[in-house]
């Protein structure tokens, strides 16, 4: 269905018929843009709590994430933004900036000397540590708590295999 903001839906029988597309029903509208909008905003607000207390976005948020789960914490360049989800050029815009507040630095790769690794300093450590009771808070708050146990094992599920159907369809993973 495509609504037009006026309660009404601009669907028909007839446009199936005609296009070929499935259309969401009712209730499946309802939940997509439930789904974009509780997204949205969740995300807006973890990454405006972190700015607000500790100057820093989720990004860089999750970037430090990253690199504490890694022994050394460090970690390649190139597998710091596939696990972001995000592209090479701004996970190194990110590092840059990130590097530039003594967070983090860039080093040559000791196994090849050609790829870099991004690896924590004490100063990003610290900063982690003291950001993550705000940010596990605000989890907890606006989603966790929120849903059942259940509920949250379904979305996790769901969303789980919305990211697999979409890395394995992603154009870099394809057979040229």
């Amino acid at each position: 269905m495509l609504g037009h903001g006026r309660g009404t839906s601009l669907y028909t029988p007839a446009m199936t018929e005609t296009s070929g597309t499935r259309w969401l029903d009712e209730d499946q509208q309802r939940s997509w843009r439930a789904l974009v909008m509780g997204t949205t905003l969740l995300m807006d607000r973890l990454d405006a709590d972190l700015r607000y207390a500790f100057d820093i976005s989720l990004t860089e948020y999750e970037i430090l994430v990253r690199l504490s789960e890694k022994p050394g914490r460090r970690m390649r360049m190139a597998q710091l933004a596939e696990a972001l989800c995000h592209s090479r050029s701004r996970v190194t815009h990110t590092v840059k900036r990130m590097e530039d507040r003594e967070l983090l630095g860039r080093t040559d790769s000791p196994e090849d000397g050609r790829g870099v690794l991004a690896a924590m300093t004490d100063k990003g450590m610290a900063l982690l540590e003291d950001a993550a009771h705000l940010h596990v808070t605000g989890v907890r708050t606006n989603v966790v708590d929120l849903a059942s146990d259940d509920d949250l094992a379904a979305l996790g599920r769901v969303m789980n295999a919305v990211a697999d159907h979409l890395v394995a369809r992603h154009p870099e993973t394809e057979i040229r």
